[in-house]
């Protein structure tokens, strides 16, 4: 079984800075998100959702009608990996307006 290493506090924070749309509380960061309309918030979640199956890591998802909340945290290490920072990014690139 392998593992992945916690992040240190000085890591998480320079991590938070790439990710301005994230906060920390605790061992995890979360985002909310704003879709243009209930069926596009459902379709972002459908896209993370894949996004979180390849990557075998997987957020907590809040749904309040347009607004969307991801809460990232590697449960099996007790707080924030490498994991997290990588799926934050990804839902931040899919949460991206397409030009």
């Amino acid at each position: 079984m392998t593992t992945t290493p916690l992040l240190s506090d000085t890591e998480i924070s320079g991590a938070l800075t790439s990710l301005p749309e994230w906060t920390r509380s605790g061992d995890s960061i979360s985002r909310t998100i704003k879709a243009a309309t209930f069926p596009a918030g459902i379709e972002l979640v459908r896209r993370v959702a894949v996004a979180a199956e390849a990557a075998n890591h997987h957020p907590d998802i809040d749904i309040r009608w347009r607004k969307v909340t991801f809460t990232l945290s590697t449960h099996s290490e007790g707080g924030l990996t490498a994991l997290d920072v990588a799926l934050a990014h990804e839902i931040d690139r899919l949460a991206a307006p397409s030009d």
